[in-house]
């Protein structure tokens, strides 16, 4: 059986191919995207707008070498509602401007000492389940979505997740030619069509959305009490950053954090969210159900990408195209989910794989081991506003053992 053809970072694709890829990597995101704006309590199109220049800049920045689309971050979530709930959404936009400004410092710093720090901090057996934990710990969100997690199952969510999720798993090992590289689009339109059909979608909305609408731009506003509370999130979306390029290099084949540089995708990502705070928009990150897409589908140009940027900045404009969009269901997006989050915790799997950890070896068991509890655990530590748990603890507490490893290592005190 003929593998599946790669198209790589740098390649374009036609236009016929173009529209159908775009749309497909926008369709992933979408939900999470919008989500974040609802729960601040914003309209979502100043975000689709920000999502789409975001991704543009990040893309020039990396010179056209990091496939990722930049989509809503959730780190915000906790201590943006504690600023808002007491200072108003102005001033966690000031904190948001504050945490892309110190990334871009930060991303300096990066570009001024290299990354070789990483090798010591995240070596293999560390790396390799603080990003599994990317996508394991996402998988209750997408059992959430679907509606699995309910305390009665609705049969139309079952038939409508099932129907998703067995035409992107099953199309992606049985379609052939261009049918291979879209089967998460595929499964989205096959999996609406079943919402249809069981009655689980409502267009009152669509009918109620005007057809030409301007974003909602504000400016932000500054306090010192504001910025401080946001500020320790930094810790967080670093960690989130460096696993995404990790993981995206094993997909692409590439070493991103070299070429184009982890000092220029850290500096694409904290300066589109300096800009999202200036304009009224929330942070963005690097989003692991565009990752997902990838792995699925084999498809890594960042043509593909920049093509669902412009998608967005549409929809941003287009009240009634975004809201038909918002109305695709849980499950749809849970069944696709499922798959799309596996993959990215299959490929920390694929780093252990890949680099041949030893397990023979004392240190990498019981760094493995003690990344992977930590992330499943439920175990969380509060800093003031910002509690670490998941993925961004393991991988706290990952380099910290990491680090002293190799302290223990210098010193000639381990029994290897």
């Amino acid at each position: 059986m003929a593998e599946k053809r790669i198209i790589q970072v740098e390649e374009k694709v036609p236009f016929r191919m173009l529209v159908p890829l775009s749309i497909q990597h926008m369709f992933a995101m979408f939900g999470a995207s919008v989500l974040v704006p609802f729960l601040f309590g914003i309209n979502p199109a100043i975000v689709l707008f920000m999502n789409g220049i975001g991704t543009l800049l990040f893309i020039v920045v990396t010179k056209g070498k990091a496939p990722a689309y930049l989509g809503s971050s959730f780190a915000f979530l906790a201590p943006a509602g504690i600023v808002i709930e007491h200072f108003g959404y102005p001033y966690a936009l000031g904190g948001f401007v504050a945490v892309g400004f110190c990334g871009c410092i930060l991303a300096f710093v990066v570009y001024k000492f290299g990354t070789k720090w990483i090798d010591i901090v995240l070596p293999p057996a560390a790396m390799g389940p603080v990003v599994a934990l990317i996508g394991l710990e996402l998988s209750g969100s997408a059992a959430s979505n679907a509606g699995l997690l309910d305390e009665v199952i609705r049969p139309q969510n079952l038939i409508v997740f099932l129907i998703t999720l067995g035409i992107a798993v099953f199309g992606n090992i049985l379609f052939r030619g261009f049918l291979s590289v879209i089967p998460i689009l595929i499964a989205v339109i096959a999996g609406y069509a079943a919402a249809l059909a069981v009655g689980i979608v409502d267009f009152g909305q669509v009918a109620a959305a005007p057809f030409f609408a301007l974003p909602n731009f504000q400016a932000p506003k500054f306090s010192a009490e504001a910025i401080l509370i946001i500020l320790p999130v930094i810790l967080v979306i670093t960690s989130e950053h460096i696993g995404h390029q990790v993981v995206t290099s094993k997909i692409v084949n590439r070493d991103l954090l070299k070429e184009p540089g982890l000092h220029r995708s850290l500096f694409g990502d904290n300066f589109s969210t300096m800009l999202s705070g200036l304009i009224g928009s929330v942070p963005t990150t690097t989003y692991g159900e565009n990752i997902g897409v990838m792995a699925v589908t084999g498809v890594y140009s960042v043509w593909v990408i920049a093509g669902a940027a412009v998608l967005s900045l549409v929809c941003s404009f287009s009240g009634k195209l975004s809201t038909l969009i918002s109305t695709i269901p849980g499950p749809v997006i849970g069944g696709i989910s499922f798959l799309l989050y596996g993959m990215i915790g299959t490929s920390g799997l694929r780093i252990l794989v890949d680099s041949k950890v030893d397990y023979g070896n004392s240190r990498n068991l019981s760094l493995t081991s003690i990344i992977f509890v930590t992330g499943l655990s439920g175990i969380s530590v509060k800093i003031g506003n910002i509690q670490l748990t998941g993925m961004v603890l393991a991988c706290v507490v990952g380099m910290a053992l990491s680090f002293v490893f190799y302290m223990l290592d210098r010193l000639h005190l381990t029994n290897d």
